[in-house]
């Protein structure tokens, strides 16, 4: 019998699968030095910038020493807060009706089609579609219009999650379920959901890390504010265009600051992403 291994078939096919593996390698490779390479120029730039003092004073004025970043930690956490407050129930119950009752209907193809374009879309078009219906109509800027712009990115990263979700549960729940008598919406809610809640708020979660670092829509909807204001009806200060702003300034201070401003972005988006991957991994399991 011949050796499979000296057949000229099987060692070019061997040869082909070692050369794909290291560039694969290769390639992982690449791709890990750069990034641990931002990561540690983040850090060792950024750590200098962190202080109490950035937590407590709001953004200096050009050409003055000191400061720190507390009007746009804060503005940033209100319009964050006020944009899952608005994008979680719309997309979970969008989510529920593309499961549950949308599965053979045109309208949830045609909805989930919408929602994979807007996964895909320019952030800095919704921002420019906001300022076009609310913003120049309302002939100011604001942190509403900032929320309601990172509502439109945060929807569909909710939307999607909970349908892909709702759609692992095995058909013998729900059939169990309704054999029980148990109508159709009570079981969408009390059993499919309550059985995925976990991936569900893993999509909450990386919906907001996919928000918190938007800095595009946000230029032509709350623009900015140097001074602390909880008004969300006026511009206000916010941590991605402080950044994109400081960063560019010829003050060292500012640079001091927008490098720590954009650790503490960078680590709270990362905790997020830890742990939605934490749940989830926790509901595999289970």
């Amino acid at each position: 019998m011949k050796n499979p291994e000296m057949n000229p078939v099987y060692l070019r096919r061997l040869w082909i699968h070692r050369v794909g593996i290291a560039l694969s390698f290769f390639a992982m490779a690449i791709g890990l030095f750069f990034l641990m390479w931002i990561l540690l120029t983040l850090v060792v730039k950024g750590v200098g910038g962190i202080d109490l003092a950035m937590f407590t004073r709001t953004t200096p004025a050009p050409g003055s020493e000191g400061g720190g970043l507390m009007n746009a930690i804060i503005g940033s956490l209100l319009m964050v807060g006020a944009a899952v407050f608005v994008s979680t129930p719309v997309g979970i119950l969008a989510g529920i009706y593309l499961a549950e009752y949308g599965e053979f209907s045109w309208f949830a193809q045609v909805t989930r089609f919408v929602t994979d374009i807007m996964l895909s879309a320019p952030s800095i078009v919704i921002g420019l579609f906001i300022y076009a219906i609310y913003v120049a109509n309302v002939h100011h800027f604001s942190g509403w219009a900032g929320s309601f712009a990172m509502s439109l990115i945060a929807v569909p990263v909710v939307v999607r999650t909970t349908d892909n979700m709702l759609n692992l549960v095995p058909t013998s729940l729900r059939e169990a379920a309704f054999a029980l008598g148990a109508p159709r919406w009570k079981v969408a809610t009390s059993v499919r959901l309550r059985a995925v809640k976990a991936g569900v708020v893993t999509g909450v979660l990386l919906s907001i890390a996919r928000i918190s670092g938007e800095t595009a829509p946000l230029l032509f909807t709350a623009l900015n504010n140097q001074f602390f204001s909880a008004n969300m009806n006026a511009p206000m200060a916010n941590l991605p265009v402080v950044i994109y702003q400081f960063a560019m300034s010829p003050y060292d201070n500012w640079r001091s600051l927008a490098w720590g401003g954009a650790l503490l972005v960078t680590f709270s988006v990362l905790g997020l992403n830890i742990l939605s991957r934490t749940l989830f991994n926790q509901k595999i399991q289970h």
